[in-house]
């Protein structure tokens, strides 16, 4: 009897098997494998995989047909050459890197670190400092980061209710603010607010740039009309922090948002009556960290501290959350490690079209992101506080790649747009940057010798050896 009762317990806690809603495989298929004419140039029966080599080759013998590759073509070919060498140095710093993002263009890689540093960096010429800024008013960390979409300007936050703004193309390497540069202060907070009334968690410039968005520690959504210099909507969004929130594409009118009450919502701005949602997805079981948008409209992500990264179509969302919110396990993230047991709880209404499981997501509101277009969208990759950035594929759920080299949390990571290059920003003051392909014998490689967990052990070692 006592026995069959543990076989029973090992059977419930057998991982359920991935699975993925049929359209957005599909749609992810068609934009990342090969197109339908190549897979006929190249006899489409058969089972092995079109190299490289032979997407090349048959260009230029004409059997890939007229007008040479499609961009699924082109997809299919980059998204085959992961960024897993090296890594190399692209910074050394002696505080926690929090955030790091490229630009549209991949031209620039701006990165923010604890304390009040913001570096920018010419991904272009060498990698080298482009904008050495150092912060106003900052509480703790530079929370997030946003540029313009025409790379003029850069937004950057704290835990604190004001964004600052920095013309990150003008004249001079240094940029110290309100000394060599002012750096202007959008207001967030209210006329009867004190200056720490909350923090601001997330900041996105819309397509257009002339909105940012932020989500904070007042439950709360708010937008900021550049051109009339104020705040022009305030969402009470949710019952908790609303760690993340993005547009959904390009028109500007639909919103993401994800918090620390496990929900992720939507919202469209031109039907805003009584604060209400245009639809809520639930599945998750805990706080939402970050959400990141396929840019259609319609699919996004999320990543929480119940150890997951979800997958989301809008389309599938509720007008309403039905029953009270479970929550199977009672712990702090901050500095608990994840309950084992928990590992095997599910949502009664899962409304999310895919589950990846294998990351950590422990200490910070760590990041997640689909792959770029130039991969056809075919992966998701995130940090985690294992020290690894994970690569999932969004088909079949599967880790196809764990990069690893640094000594402390790696809180986030971002693919050039275009280029097989990914960039790392841990807690060990490290930023690295991973190719596609390099000769890992080269002496610029980071190695094992320069691992740390903080960037402060090798300044406290040396002074202890003075």
């Amino acid at each position: 009897m006592r026995g069959r009762r543990r076989r029973a317990r090992e059977a419930d806690h057998v991982p359920e098997p991935f699975t993925i809603d049929d359209e957005i495989s599909h749609l992810t298929r068609i934009r990342s494998e090969s197109s339908q004419r190549t897979l006929g140039a190249f006899h489409a029966g058969r089972k092995r995989a079109i190299s490289t080599f032979e997407l090349l080759s048959g260009r230029e013998s004409g059997r890939s047909g007229a007008g040479g590759f499609s961009r699924a073509d082109c997809a299919y070919a980059a998204r085959k050459h992961l960024p897993t060498k090296g890594p190399w140095c692209v910074d050394d710093m002696t505080s926690e890197a929090y955030v790091s993002q490229f630009s549209s263009d991949g031209s620039l890689l701006v990165a923010g670190f604890r304390g009040s540093r913001i570096r920018i960096y010419d991904a272009d010429n060498g990698w080298k400092v482009h904008k050495d800024i150092s912060c106003r008013s900052l509480q703790w960390t530079v929370s997030d980061i946003a540029l313009s979409p025409d790379q003029q300007l850069l937004a950057y936050s704290s835990l604190s209710p004001t964004v600052h703004i920095v013309n990150v193309q003008s004249a001079g390497k240094e940029s110290q603010a309100n000394v060599t540069e002012i750096h202007d202060g959008l207001e967030f907070s209210n006329d009867d607010d004190d200056e720490y009334s909350f923090g601001i968690f997330s900041v996105k410039f819309s397509k257009d740039g002339q909105e940012i968005v932020v989500g904070n520690s007042d439950r709360s959504i708010n937008v900021y009309d550049l051109r009339a210099n104020k705040v022009s909507a305030r969402i009470r969004a949710h019952a908790a922090d609303v760690n993340a929130v993005t547009f959904a594409d390009e028109s500007g009118n639909v919103l993401y948002s994800g918090s620390d009450d496990n929900l992720c919502k939507v919202w469209d701005r031109r039907c805003l009556a009584r604060e209400k949602p245009a639809g809520v997805l639930t599945g998750h079981l805990d706080g939402i960290t970050f959400i990141d948008s396929r840019g259609d409209g319609r699919y996004f992500i999320s990543n929480c501290k119940d150890q997951t990264i979800k997958l989301w179509d809008v389309r599938k969302m509720s007008a309403s959350i039905k029953g009270r919110q479970p929550r199977f396990f009672d712990w702090d993230y901050r500095w608990m490690s994840f309950p084992l047991e928990a590992r095997h709880c599910r949502h009664p209404n899962d409304q999310s079209l895919a589950t990846y499981r294998g990351h950590s997501v422990l200490r910070t509101l760590i990041r997640c992101y689909f792959s770029p277009v130039s991969t056809g969208q075919r992966y998701i990759y995130t940090g985690s506080s294992d020290e690894y950035v994970y690569i999932y594929d969004v088909v079949s759920g599967d880790i196809v790649e764990k990069l690893s080299w640094h000594g402390s949390i790696i809180r986030d990571c971002t693919w050039h747009p275009y280029n097989p290059t990914i960039v790392s920003s841990s807690w060990d003051g490290y930023l690295a940057r991973w190719e596609a392909s390099g000769d890992e014998d080269d002496l610029s490689v980071l190695t094992e010798n320069e691992q740390r967990t903080s960037p402060y052990r090798q300044s406290y070692t040396r002074h202890l050896l003075l």
